[in-house]
């Protein structure tokens, strides 16, 4: 391929709304650019990636049994409204009506079509294990895209459907997935990991995410010094910081602290530890009648410590909670505490409350909390003596830095990650929702038991830029750059020889199978290298009049300091040896 007869479009500056590295500097190199409001056209140059990263993906999928389909982006609500997710999905399902007045919806993901048909198609034991797949566009209304394609609406994606007779069956074709999504993400060439997940708004009962692993990455990824413990920090389990209570040291006695709202600042104000305060937050739960109108409400006061933070997901999963919470509204908190947020507390609440601890906070004495009046906390509270024992003690929290790794191996660290892949065991929550059954060998119907498996293509770009790049521009893992060696002749418009010698070393490579492209824009040698280090070629060649005439082009890989020395003799052997190596 000729640059001339590709198509080249790099920028100098990128758009000042471009929030993000991979934003940036995808529009900088022309892979991407903005139709709306988290939509993108994909130039040529931002294509090629996505094809190779679609290549990849398609090899290890067959590879590991699966078989291409293709579903429609456009699905019959119906088959939404079937398994419940019609409403419960949210607003970034984007609903739609035909001319017919019918509805439909844009897929952001495709478990209910792939149901109906396997409860059409799949009708005996004998046809399982089955394991679909496709690539397609996917949308998603998020209320406020942002940082380019990484948090964008449309996006292309990758989602597999296992179908088995049984649990055993399902963990097995679970497993298949998850090794065939090590070896893409080992073919892509990028750092990641895969952590335990919560599984979310698709469900099921197990589910581990892969994450890219960059600086920049919106999710806190958890893992053990000492184990393959990993987890994303809405799963990881927190251990209790305390091992068991202590006896009451001090008496109970209400303290001013005037104008300190928070725990780190009353914690100041004593000359205490922050890990002697307590944290109070307040959850509300509502109770709804057939008409939709809220009938009793709950109140719920979360106590964490005051060095740590509210793991909402896991408070999800709480008996009670799991319906749904929301924070309760200031006149809730007024009316069930007798004073605004600030200086809430466990002890002497004017309305009954249900009190959840978390595992460190039990086992706390002598601590301090809101003593639910303006200014003032309660210092020496212990449990038992002061206040009775909460009615459920839980695994509140997020974990943190130095944490005991659940598995007794080793201490707890925290990295970034990028989402870019995950796995779900979902068992029958949408074979039993949408009737979709087999017969076993006895002529009995069953729910086919599921599971679901989705990459982020176009992700993938962001994901990889994110986590490769450097002052000049992107540095692309050799398997998904959009070209791995561009050629760079100086005087290519002007000199004979080395528009020969270029167009020679490029018909050698590519007959090599390597994926070369010509610079024959007749582009000032600045000029040039800055384009291809912008765009993030892997290896570059250059050829210069002088360095014909003694026989030698000087050949860089994208991370090199400098340039090498190569003979023209076997140059392109060379080359595709580099790329190897």
């Amino acid at each position: 391929m000729k640059a001339s007869q590709f198509f080249v479009s790099t920028q100098k500056e990128a758009p000042a709304d471009a929030e993000v590295v991979s934003h940036r500097l995808m529009l900088r190199a022309g892979l991407i650019k903005r139709l709306g409001a988290g939509i993108y056209n994909y130039l040529p140059m931002g294509l090629r990636v996505i094809r190779k990263v679609e290549a990849i993906i398609r090899d290890e999928m067959n590879r590991a049994g699966a078989v291409e389909l293709l579903m429609p982006v456009v699905q019959p609500a119906e088959l939404w409204v079937e398994s419940g997710r019609f409403q419960a999905y949210g607003p970034e399902l984007l609903r739609v009506k035909d001319r017919h007045g019918r509805d439909f919806v844009i897929q952001p993901t495709s478990e209910e079509v792939i149901t109906d048909i396997a409860r059409q198609e799949l009708r005996s034991y004998k046809q399982l294990p089955k394991n679909f797949y496709h690539i397609q566009t996917k949308f998603r209304d998020e209320r406020r895209p942002r940082f380019g394609i990484m948090r964008g609406r449309e996006f292309t994606m990758k989602d597999a459907y296992s179908f088995d007779r049984d649990q055993a069956g399902a963990l097995r074709s679970y497993q298949a997935m998850y090794d065939a999504y090590c070896r893409i993400f080992d073919r892509f060439g990028l750092k990641y990991r895969a952590v335990a997940a919560d599984t979310g708004a698709i469900g099921g009962d197990a589910s581990h995410e892969f994450q890219v692993i960059a600086d920049t990455g919106e999710d806190a990824l958890v893992y053990a010094t000492g184990s393959d413990y990993a987890a994303n920090i809405e799963l990881a389990e927190a251990l209790p910081l305390i091992a068991h209570r202590h006896a009451p040291r001090h008496l109970l006695a209400k303290t001013p602290t005037p104008d300190r709202s928070t725990c780190a600042e009353v914690a100041e104000l004593l000359g205490l530890p922050l890990a002697q305060t307590v944290k109070s937050l307040v959850l509300a739960t509502d109770e709804r009648n057939a008409a939709g109108d809220i009938v009793a409400t709950t109140v719920w006061l979360l106590l964490v410590r005051g060095d740590h933070e509210l793991n909402e997901v896991k408070a999800g999963k709480i008996e009670g909670l799991r319906g749904g919470f929301r924070f309760a509204t200031v006149a809730e908190i007024e009316s069930h505490f007798g004073c605004q947020p600030g200086y809430l507390g466990p002890i002497g609440t004017t309305r009954p409350v249900r009190i959840v601890a978390d595992r460190t906070v039990v086992n706390m004495s002598d601590f301090v909390c809101g003593a639910n009046e303006a200014d003032f906390h309660f210092t020496g509270a212990n449990w038992g003596r002061d206040l009775p024992e909460p009615d459920l003690v839980a695994d509140i929290r997020n974990v943190v830095a130095g944490d005991p790794s659940p598995d007794g191996h080793g201490t707890l660290a925290i990295q970034r990650g990028i989402e870019v892949g995950h796995v779900f065991y979902l068992g029958t929550k949408y074979s039993r929702a949408m009737n979709a059954s087999f017969l076993d060998e006895t002529g009995k119907p069953q729910l086919f038991e599921m599971g679901c498996y989705g990459i982020g293509v176009t992700r993938i770009l962001g994901a990889a830029i994110e986590q490769g790049h450097d002052a000049r521009g992107i540095v692309w893992p050799d398997a998904i750059a959009p070209f791995t060696v561009v050629v760079c002749p100086i005087g290519y418009d002007r000199v004979p020889a080395v528009r020969d010698a270029a167009d020679r070393l490029h018909d050698e490579l590519a007959a090599l199978g390597v994926d070369v492209l010509l610079d024959d824009r007749g582009e000032r040698p600045g000029a040039m290298f800055a384009d291809w280090e912008l765009i993030g070629i892997p290896q570059r060649v250059v050829l210069s009049e002088r360095g014909l005439k003694d026989g030698m082009a000087e050949v860089q890989g994208r991370q090199e300091p400098e340039a090498v020395k190569l003979p023209l003799a076997g140059l392109a052997a060379a080359v595709q040896g580099r790329l190897r190596a």
